[in-house]
């Protein structure tokens, strides 16, 4: 199962944080995201639906603690998102969902999400791929590194995913 180090912080200085990352970007994308959350025993399940990308049923699983965590997940590609809702929703029942718009910005193995999440408002993510072999300990420096160039403080670091602050 793929992993990465992730935090998830608010966005406190966005314009700021936004052109630090866009300077160390290989490249960017934006994306419309709807996450609709299943109940699920032994992890977090998600259908992820993407305007104009692919759709996703993605399983993960993390500690919801603040600071850098590793997740471990699995990500499935889905055709029919309308029959997968459908079908997980009278399986496992159906959680909240989750509207954000995303700017993804890639630098090197990592991801940074600027994402401004319905109800909620504005806030960044790190993922950082841990390639095969990486230990948690190094990508958890890469994180630390990154939330100093980003100026991201202790204080603002988030424990839970959006659908639990809703």
């Amino acid at each position: 199962m793929p992993r990465n180090i992730e935090i998830k912080t608010k966005a406190s200085a966005w314009k700021k944080q936004l052109e630090a990352a866009k300077k160390i970007a290989d490249r960017y994308e934006s994306l419309d995201q709807e996450d609709v959350f299943f109940n699920c025993p032994s992890g977090r399940l998600k259908l992820r639906t993407q305007k104009g990308k692919g759709n996703y049923l993605i399983f993960y699983r993390r500690a919801d603690e603040a600071g850098p965590k590793t997740s471990e997940y699995f990500p499935a590609e889905v055709k029919d998102p309308a029959a997968m809702k459908a079908l997980f929703n009278a399986a496992f029942g159906r959680g909240r969902t989750v509207k954000k718009k995303r700017l993804v910005v890639f630098a090197g193995q990592t991801r940074i999400h600027f994402d401004k999440v319905e109800g909620l408002g504005r806030f960044i993510e790190l993922e950082v791929c841990l390639k095969k072999g990486q230990s948690p300990a190094a990508g958890r420096k890469i994180a630390s590194g990154l939330m100093k160039m980003l100026s991201i403080p202790e204080q603002d670091l988030l424990k839970t995913a959006y659908a639990d602050m809703k």
